[in-house]
């Protein structure tokens, strides 16, 4: 293992920056007119992604792209996706790839080299990531060749756990026995975190949790004292920031908190790029103030 672990790059990064992540998920008629393609194609992404990374870098510690955003340009999306991975590692963001992969072994193993597998070990280096979202619902085998890369190369996960989705309850709130779908899966995140140890009071596999469901995160960061939880869900989604309380815990960095549109998003599209600059660091600041507005309490209190 080389390099800085995902377990270091949160602490370092909270501490310089605070919690926010910036989510990245590009879409034509939510950006300035200015990037608007005179063709009709897709070379506006890495315009619009570079106009971003500048804006933010130096500002906020972390970003997650979200892949199928990417993907739904084609050859040219995954192009601007590498492109941003790339430049926004190298300023020293924690890049996190909101792909939410999980399969067989076999598969598994591919997407674990696709996104986790630095290029000297056998990946391709196009999307390698810090941190990869990734889904637990076929079971923890289908966790291992992800979880190796933790080991090997100290990347970071996030497992679904309990999402910010208005379905979500349908299946992570039943019952299975005595216990809640999602408490057994919090219960799979810590017992697998434990293997997985980086020389931090954090653990590098960490759940994602929705602010819109307060008691169930209260009730889940009992289980999970020592993982890092992503908790998207505020702004469009509806989520409380005073959520937060029940979803943050005793250690700094336990917390990492999403926010796409509620940051980037440009409502009035004739918008000048310098005032949509100056829009999104106020946005950025509102943010920080309310996060830090809610008191920091230890899940035990």
């Amino acid at each position: 293992m080389s390099g800085r672990t995902w377990t270091n790059i949160v602490e370092s990064n909270v501490l310089s920056y605070g919690e926010i992540v910036l989510g990245i998920d590009p879409y034509l008629p939510d950006v300035p007119a200015e990037f608007e393609p005179d063709d009709g194609g897709n070379d506006w992404l890495v315009r619009y992604l570079d106009f971003i990374l500048s804006a933010t870098i130096g500002r906020i510690g972390f970003v997650k792209f979200q892949s199928a955003y990417f993907e739904a340009y084609g050859l040219a999306g995954l192009s601007a996706l590498s492109f941003a991975m790339k430049r926004a590692r190298a300023a020293g963001m924690g890049v996190i790839l909101d792909a939410k992969r999980g399969d067989i072994g076999s598969t598994a193993a591919a997407y674990a080299r696709a996104y986790l597998t630095p290029a000297d070990a056998g990946g391709s280096g196009d999307f390698e990531a810090d941190c990869l979202t990734i889904n637990p619902m076929m079971g923890p085998d289908t966790l291992e060749p992800f979880l190796e890369c933790v080991r090997r190369f100290g990347k970071g996960l996030f497992v679904l756990c309990r999402t910010s989705n208005p379905g979500a309850g349908w299946l992570q709130d039943r019952m299975t026995g005595n216990r809640f779908v999602s408490d057994r899966l919090a219960d799979l995140i810590t017992t697998i975190g434990r293997d997985c140890e980086q020389d931090s009071r954090l653990s590098p596999v960490g759940a994602v949790i929705g602010t819109t469901a307060p008691q169930e995160g209260k009730r889940l960061r009992l289980l999970l004292p020592n993982a890092i939880i992503l908790a998207p869900g505020l702004g469009p989604q509806g989520g409380d920031p005073a959520a937060l309380n029940a979803l943050r815990g005793s250690r700094p960095g336990d917390l990492l908190v999403p926010v796409s549109r509620g940051l980037l998003r440009a409502e009035d599209r004739s918008i000048s790029l310098g005032d949509y600059e100056i829009l999104i660091n106020t946005r950025l600041d509102q943010l920080k103030a309310t996060i830090a507005a809610v008191p920091s309490l230890s899940a035990t209190a």
